[in-house]
């Protein structure tokens, strides 16, 4: 209250949460950068099988997702597969706290291997983006705890098209109908799945737009933004 500091968040979804009555000299928006590794990704030479990942917590919709896959997409493509990057271990004090929560749902997604559900180790970063340009798409639900969600600008920079709904901050991370979708409702996330898992075009068009429009923010980016409040 008597330094009146600039008030920094990551996304607008983020600052949107900042009370109105908190005293500040303002607010400043710096997204999360992106690591060199996802910005520098190896590209596939053609459009990748129809591969999916996943690759945040398994609270955040992993369960929703699990179920509209076994129930909607998979059928509809009975050799996609969706490769779950995700364990408690991940997160530290948080993972242990909520082990058995997380390992519920991991649970489920193992017994959906004859879905094509294919249950990995989370990976460090740079196997991580190595091996993002062999899969598809990413499919993402969304979560409003999330300020500003690394998963889906990762893969966005590292040329994945992603399929989100509007929920949190991730609908800021996907440029919609470009980049993957920003889907209204179950449904339309179906849909859009399904479309960018067997058309080759669109798929194609998408990837080089994501690489184009989605790569341009590193962490020196986000350093310098910050290093613009200092002092000179």
């Amino acid at each position: 209250m008597r330094w009146r500091p600039t008030v920094v968040f990551s996304s607008a979804f983020h600052a949107a949460s900042f009370a109105s009555w908190i005293p500040s000299g303002g607010k400043a928006t710096i997204p999360y950068g992106i690591s060199s590794v996802f910005l520098d990704a190896v590209q596939p030479l053609s459009p990748p099988a129809p591969r999916v990942a996943f690759t945040s917590s398994p609270l955040r919709s992993l369960d929703w997702l699990l179920e509209l896959w076994a129930a909607e997409i998979h059928p509809k493509l009975p050799t996609a597969e969706l490769h779950v990057f995700s364990s408690p271990k991940t997160y530290g004090e948080h993972g242990n706290a909520r082990a058995d929560q997380m390992n519920a749902v991991l649970e489920r997604a193992s017994a959906l291997a004859d879905a094509g559900v294919v249950l990995r180790e989370p990976l460090p970063k740079a196997e991580l983006a190595a091996q993002l340009g062999g899969f598809r798409a990413l499919l993402y639900r969304g979560d409003p705890g999330e300020t500003y969600c690394l998963a889906v600008g990762e893969a966005q920079a590292a040329g994945v098209p992603s399929v989100v709904q509007n929920i949190g901050c991730v609908a800021e991370r996907v440029v919609d109908r470009v980049t993957g979708y920003v889907a209204a409702d179950d449904a339309a996330f179906v849909d859009r799945a399904v479309a960018l898992l067997s058309d080759d075009a669109l798929w194609q068009s998408q990837h080089d737009a994501a690489l184009l429009r989605q790569r341009s923010w590193s962490w020196d980016d986000a350093a310098a933004a910050f290093e613009r409040f200092l002092p000179a």
